[in-house]
């Protein structure tokens, strides 16, 4: 569960809004940073302080890619499905990389360093294909690119 620091926080967090529901995204941030994840617990919490159903912040926390619903990886890898990555190579250049990891779309490799999802447009069709990791953009995608980025990260 999260800490009494993270708990006097999401206190302070409502107490800047209006409206409580509209301190829900940084709470859901800060239970995230505190789990590594948003677990059922931290989900709930955040509905109780707000005043909200579980579904109400359920729902919202499922919308955004940036919000995890069970434990990922140390280096969160969003691979770019848009129609732009595709076209530019991308279902093989996922292969390649699901191949050098082990994993699937979905899955965490078993040391949990890397973990993998395929998400909706990140923004970069002028230079796909595209894949983010954590909070970098790695953009004009090949094999060999993959595998120094990979690489980098061990």
């Amino acid at each position: 569960m999260i800490s009494e620091k993270a708990n006097q926080q999401m206190d302070q967090m409502i107490a800047r809004y209006p409206v409580k529901r509209s301190a829900m995204i940084p709470m859901l941030h800060l239970v995230q940073a505190e789990e590594g994840y948003l677990s059922e617990d931290g989900i709930r919490l955040i509905a109780s302080k707000l005043d909200l159903t579980y579904m109400d912040v359920s729902n919202t926390a499922s919308f955004y890619t940036m919000f995890y619903r069970r434990p990922m990886g140390k280096y969160r890898i969003q691979w770019c499905r848009s129609i732009s990555c595709m076209l530019c190579g991308g279902d093989a250049l996922r292969e390649h990389l699901e191949s050098r990891l082990g994993i699937l779309k979905g899955q965490m490799t078993p040391d949990g360093r890397f973990s993998l999802a395929e998400v909706e447009c990140l923004g970069a069709c002028g230079r796909a294909p595209m894949m983010q990791i954590n909070a970098d953009y790695y953009e004009d995608l090949t094999p060999a690119g993959i595998d120094r980025i990979l690489e980098s990260l061990k």
